[in-house]
């Protein structure tokens, strides 16, 4: 367990994205108009802006994301979060957006959390977190939803296995062999892959993340996909959260936080009750 823990904190960087160096979901597609549910999350710090996730809208004002886009360290708390709703926000830049600040299509957070265990143990265990928009959010026709709890527990990886996830989100769409790659293949652009379950319920993932696949057949998730949702099949239902990769060059596995657990939803019911029932 202590090797498993240590490996898999050092990955929390590789989904995360600093602001201004950033591409998308890897070997993937535009996503266009496919998924309007799907934003992308900008966190400052002191007043700049430092980092950049993807979540999904669950709600007019309710984001779901990863736990480690919402977290408050200490030494380094988040003073403000915003979301952009752009499919491609990078073209919208100067006419459209004011990115990253605020401007046209983005929406202030008022309160954001992450799952309350997430700060006692390893991340890996509770990488999930919320951000509640300023009313009236962004309406749209149709929102993002959960599983049921335990939805996966009895779920089994077999050889031949054709589990499909829907992958979306604003992170780099190829893999980088060095910094200057990273900021070469900048673009904050909302794309959609469709990656197969790898790993479920066994030593590694425990009953609390997936691995799914990440190659140029079926696509994966790089830096900046954090918090972006993995959809069941062609659903709405967010059956993971994108939490954590394996390789520097964001290949072979992806990492998923799974959203069938109590502590999830306990979570978003906070977030939706917010503004009161």
């Amino acid at each position: 367990m202590k090797k498993i823990a240590l490996a898999v904190v050092l990955m929390l960087t590789l989904m995360l994205s600093a602001v201004g160096v950033v591409g998308a979901v890897t070997d993937g597609e535009l996503d266009g108009a496919g998924h309007p549910h799907v934003v992308l999350l900008l966190m400052e710090i002191g007043g700049a802006p430092a980092f950049r996730c993807s979540g999904t809208l669950l709600s007019p004002t309710v984001l779901l994301t990863a736990g480690h886009c919402t977290n408050n360290y200490p030494d380094e708390p988040f003073s403000g979060m915003r979301v952009f709703t752009e499919s491609d926000v990078q073209a919208g830049i100067g006419t459209t957006n004011n990115y990253p600040f605020a401007g046209p299509n983005s929406v202030e957070a008022v309160a954001w959390a992450s799952d309350p265990d997430y700060e006692t143990g390893p991340f890996f265990l509770n990488d999930a977190g919320v951000v509640v928009l300023e009313q009236p959010g962004v309406v749209l026709t149709e929102y993002g939803t959960l599983p049921a709890v335990g939805q996966f527990d009895a779920a089994k990886f077999k050889k031949g296995n054709n589990t499909v996830f829907t992958s979306v989100g604003y992170g780099l769409q190829k893999s980088f062999p060095t910094a200057a790659a990273w900021k070469n293949a900048a673009s904050r652009t909302r794309y959609v892959a469709h990656p197969y379950l790898l790993q479920i319920n066994t030593g590694f993932t425990l009953d609390t993340s997936m691995l799914l696949s990440n190659n140029a057949n079926s696509g994966g998730t790089c830096f900046g996909d954090s918090g972006g949702p993995n959809f069941l099949g062609d659903s709405n239902v967010v059956a993971g959260i994108t939490s954590f990769g394996l390789q520097r060059t964001c290949a072979g596995t992806g990492g998923v936080f799974r959203t069938d657990k109590q502590d999830v939803h306990d979570l978003v019911d906070w977030a939706m009750n917010y503004y009161g029932p």
